[in-house]
């Protein structure tokens, strides 16, 4: 697996100030985004966060993952750590499919149901990229910021040893409310 790294650069942003890092993984680029003290801590704060240009950048409801990005940048940002910006959208079906999926759910389908009616698994996500990086930074043990079994288990298949597991709750609402139902009772999602 070939991998191309940027040089690390300052990033000032409303949550406060970070370090950037860009790999790039055949035609995805992914990001590290660490707090300034990084460097120094033993069991960093982690977010593995997956892309949701709907929910990160123009505040869809319909999800809660915009909620839980800003979550864990003011966190990372207050107790220090990483969030890994995984770009594999809408469960790495893509934009263009996410949104017949987002058509689909309007019409009374689930995620999955979504998923699976385009013709993809429930979840197409893979994270070797995650591995790259985590040992690209020399994280061997870390506090993981998730409400996900499946990367709670991918991290421990690391042998990067988890220390503790740290919610992202954020608020329902009438829009994400089959969202969340779908994550929890299908995915197992800890909500």
């Amino acid at each position: 697996m070939e991998i191309e790294q940027s040089n690390i650069a300052n990033l000032p942003t409303k949550y406060g100030k970070f370090k950037i890092k860009a790999y790039k993984q055949n035609n995805q680029e992914h990001l590290a985004i660490m707090s300034e003290n990084f460097e120094s801590l033993k069991e960093p704060y982690v977010r593995i966060h997956s892309e949701c240009l709907t929910g990160d950048a123009l505040g869809s409801l319909k999800c809660d993952c915009g909620n839980q990005l800003n979550l864990a940048l003011q966190f990372i940002n207050q107790n220090g750590g990483l969030v890994i910006y995984h770009r594999q959208e809408g469960r790495n079906i893509g934009l263009l499919n996410k949104v017949n999926a987002y058509a689909l759910q309007d019409k009374g389908r689930n995620t999955v149901e979504a998923n699976l009616e385009l013709g993809f698994k429930d979840d197409e996500r893979e994270y070797s990229i995650v591995k790259y990086i985590l040992e690209d930074l020399k994280v061997d043990k870390l506090k993981l910021i998730t409400n996900n079994p499946k990367k709670i288990k991918y991290i421990e298949s690391l042998g990067i040893k988890i220390t503790q597991r740290i919610p992202a709750i954020t608020k329902k609402n009438i829009y994400n409310e089959n969202y969340l139902n779908t994550k929890k009772e299908y995915f197992g999602h800890y909500l």
